[in-house]
């Protein structure tokens, strides 16, 4: 056993939806029929949902959400204590706004050279949310989950007036806020705004666990986690079953299983949020229950991968992205094979990152390993 500061069960919430990620990624990268559907811009009412392809693609839905919320979780819980310790507050802020853009920057450069065309996607998400809770994270928690909830309750109704599916009047500075962009130099699918009131109602989850740990608050964290899951996933299911706005004009064309999970995920739908804030809620109560129970091995899997998440992930996106755009492997096999592909890296990626944790432990001054 090992004990830590750190909650585990963050830890291990982060490193099982980075493994779901990864065989994503190498679906993404090498599956000659990899299904994305997932927007109402790539999907056409009739097209088919295969149950394995669809469901290997949805699994990697809860990756985001869960990736977002947690950064905010765990900015909130190292500011929050810093805030207690009486540091200077420009000094926080102007840690976190370059936390914020190194992260966005490696969009614009690793991963955007790596794809061969600029690529902003959920590093500048994360970033781009970073430098904004900055400055929100003076407001109250009342505040904060009012502005995360409007956004998620009300967004679809500014995205309608400018991401008309269909219409093809994509504009690259609402991709950037709150809809989505793609040509052949530039893709953007991970707009600001969705993705910031994730990260605000995590940073509130975290300054929650603070405020639980100070004695401030009775309720513990894992049964106020099991509480708005519930809630979540009964709000997507009124959501899905109405089949009206909150979907993002992502429609069911039938009651099948595939069709209640076939949420939009670019731009995020109400829908698409409520579900994969709920599983993850869920799961992230019962691994904090198992914590509890067994306590932290400090090389299992989970741990690991969770607690090296950013060089996990660029590390993966690199090999991955680069073998395909540039050694022509994009699309060169089926989905099964991508199972055993994915099998074989997380096997590599592991003592890779248990050696970095360690590494990085030994040089706590640097500041390139500081955002690694």
């Amino acid at each position: 056993m090992a004990n830590s500061k750190r909650i585990a069960a963050i830890d291990w919430m982060r490193g099982f939806v980075m493994i779901i990620m990864v065989l994503d990624h190498v679906s993404m990268a090498y599956d000659a029929n990899h299904l994305v559907v997932d927007s109402a811009t790539s999907y056409s009412p009739g097209d088919p949902l295969p149950a394995f392809a669809f469901f290997t693609r949805w699994l990697s839905h809860v990756c985001a959400p869960t990736f977002v919320f947690l950064a905010g979780t765990a900015l909130a819980i190292s500011v929050e204590r810093k805030v207690s310790k009486g540091i200077d507050p420009w000094g926080i802020d102007k840690d976190i706004i370059l936390r914020g853009l190194v992260i966005l920057l490696m969009d614009l450069t690793i991963v955007s050279f790596f794809s061969g065309r600029f690529t902003i996607q959920v590093l500048y998400a994360i970033g781009a949310s970073f430098i904004c809770m900055a400055m929100l994270r003076r407001l109250s928690s009342a505040w904060l989950i009012g502005i995360a909830l409007a956004w998620i309750a009300g967004g679809e109704l500014l995205t309608a007036q400018f991401w008309p599916p269909g219409q093809n009047i994509e504009s690259v500075i609402t991709a950037l806020l709150f809809s989505k962009y793609s040509s052949a130099d530039l893709r953007i699918i991970y707009p600001l705004f969705p993705w910031l009131s994730i990260m605000i109602l995590g940073w509130v989850f975290g300054r929650y666990i603070v405020q639980y740990k100070e004695a401030k608050t009775k309720l513990d964290p894992q049964s106020l986690l099991i509480g708005l899951g519930i809630l979540a996933l009964i709000a997507f299911s009124v959501v899905r079953y109405l089949n009206g706005y909150g979907n993002m004009f992502l429609y069911r064309d039938d009651t099948s299983w595939q069709h209640w999970l076939h949420v939009s995920k670019y731009p995020p739908s109400a829908a698409y949020i409520l579900l994969e804030l709920g599983i993850m809620s869920l799961l992230l109560a019962l691994m904090m229950k198992v914590e509890k129970l067994i306590g932290v091995r400090d090389k299992g899997v989970l741990l690991v991968f969770g607690q090296t998440a950013m060089i996990f992930y660029l590390v993966h996106r690199v090999i991955l992205t680069g073998t395909a755009t540039y050694a022509g492997m994009s699309g060169f096999t089926d989905l099964q094979t991508c199972y055993l592909i994915t099998f074989v890296m997380l096997l590599a990626l592991y003592p890779f990152c248990l050696w970095y944790r360690g590494f990085k432990a030994r040089n706590p001054q640097s500041l390139i390993l500081k955002y690694l």
